[in-house]
């Protein structure tokens, strides 16, 4: 008997979305033939690119530009559809059909008829709940999400809680003096007269943030918390804070950081190869999460990254968060900016001669968490379904 085909489909950018990519590898150590369906603006993790065969669809014209945005909804819906239908339909066959939702329209139901051969708000609801029921199962990621699924539509699902990729976990300080050089970052660590890496006595700390720089995410309540360390005492150090991510609204922000004239704070927005952004990660003091859920049943993959390499994180409070986060035993939460500056000053207070306090014991929750892997997680949860 042959092996199994998996067909993983993501109606975005399959290179920023770690968690399809997450169950993709996880089939693939189990065994199954693998076709991931999606665009593929950015590039996607190594080991896909040698073992499961990526199926590019055709990103929509940009019709709302040309008519009004109701026409080019339904424009869009059309041109979604042929391509992911012409998608799947060319390719091998399928025995397993894995589907990221959101976005619902048109993905279950192009999917639900390729397995079964069979006002827009309003709409967009009945045919989600319509096309969730039609699915042999479903998988969410938070228990807020479960309930919510069997509350509202009676539709039972699996939580199978996000987990850490294997490319995120703790360094050595020869890796991150290798990558802070790479980046030209030379006042975190230094060569000793025997050659071995030390770090700097005098160094600033190291913040970093990763944001899609949208609406969803408000970059101005970290500019304007940074705004308030710059102007603290000088029992704080001068702090780098590393910005990552590409979106919209990206050169907006970043004409407005131009023309801060700030003393203690830099920031900087460089652009990462794949492979940095875990080794970046693990080399940071402190980690800040903007991101805030549209639906509030939904955990931010920041924060898992975060974690995976043992990266305490402070992040913007909202419905389901303590899921993942929990104020002062795993990690600081906030939703102003003036929470936000007062535990950037608290965690880097006489840094780096005084660690926070608050730091060993969210090492130690966060080394608990990271002892699930992803696959072990997966294992557990996920593969008895399929």
């Amino acid at each position: 008997m042959g092996k199994k085909n998996v067909c993983v489909v993501v109606l975005g950018d399959i290179g920023r979305s770690p968690r399809m990519q997450y169950h993709a590898q996880s089939f693939i150590r189990q065994g199954f033939d693998v076709d991931i369906v999606g665009y593929t603006d950015s590039p996607v993790l190594d080991d896909l690119k040698e073992k499961a065969t990526i199926i590019s669809v055709r990103k929509p014209f940009p019709f709302d530009e040309y008519v009004p945005r109701t026409i080019a909804f339904l424009f869009k819906v059309v041109w979604q559809t042929l391509t992911l239908l012409w998608a799947i339909l060319v390719k091998r066959k399928s025995d397993i059909v894995l589907v990221q939702n959101p976005p619902a329209i048109p993905t279950l139901a192009v999917c639900w008829f390729y397995c079964s051969n069979a006002p827009l708000v309003k709409l967009s609801l009945f045919y989600e709940h319509t096309f969730g029921r039609l699915a042999d199962f479903n998988l969410c990621v938070t228990k807020a999400m479960k309930d919510d699924l069997h509350n509202k539509w009676n539709i039972e699902a699996t939580t199978l809680y996000d987990r850490p990729g294997p490319q995120f976990k703790t360094i050595t300080l020869f890796e991150k003096h290798n990558l802070l050089e790479k980046m030209n970052l030379n006042d975190f660590t230094e060569l000793s007269e025997s050659g071995e890496v030390q770090l700097k006595p005098d160094r600033p700390s190291l913040l970093v943030s990763s944001t899609s720089w949208t609406p969803d995410e408000d970059f101005s309540i970290l500019l304007k918390a940074l705004q308030k360390y710059d102007e603290s005492d000088n029992i704080y150090p001068k702090l780098i804070c590393i910005i990552t991510g590409r979106g919209p609204l990206k050169c907006h922000y970043q004409q407005m950081v131009l023309k801060l004239k700030w003393k203690k704070v830099t920031i900087i927005t460089p652009w990462l190869e794949n492979n940095d952004y875990p080794l970046l990660l693990a080399c940071a003091d402190l980690g800040v999460c903007l991101h805030a859920s549209s639906s509030g049943l939904d955990l931010p993959m920041k924060v898992i990254d975060m974690y995976g390499v043992g990266l305490p994180v402070c992040a913007y409070d909202f419905k389901c968060l303590n899921e993942l986060v929990r104020h002062n035993e795993n990690g600081l939460v906030f939703s102003t900016e003036n929470q936000l500056a007062l535990h950037i000053m608290t965690w880097f207070k006489n840094f780096p001669s005084e660690i926070c306090e608050k730091r060993r014991r969210f090492c130690k929750e966060i080394d608990n968490f990271r002892a699930v892997d992803w696959h072990t997680n997966w294992m557990n949860n996920a593969y008895p379904i399929f």
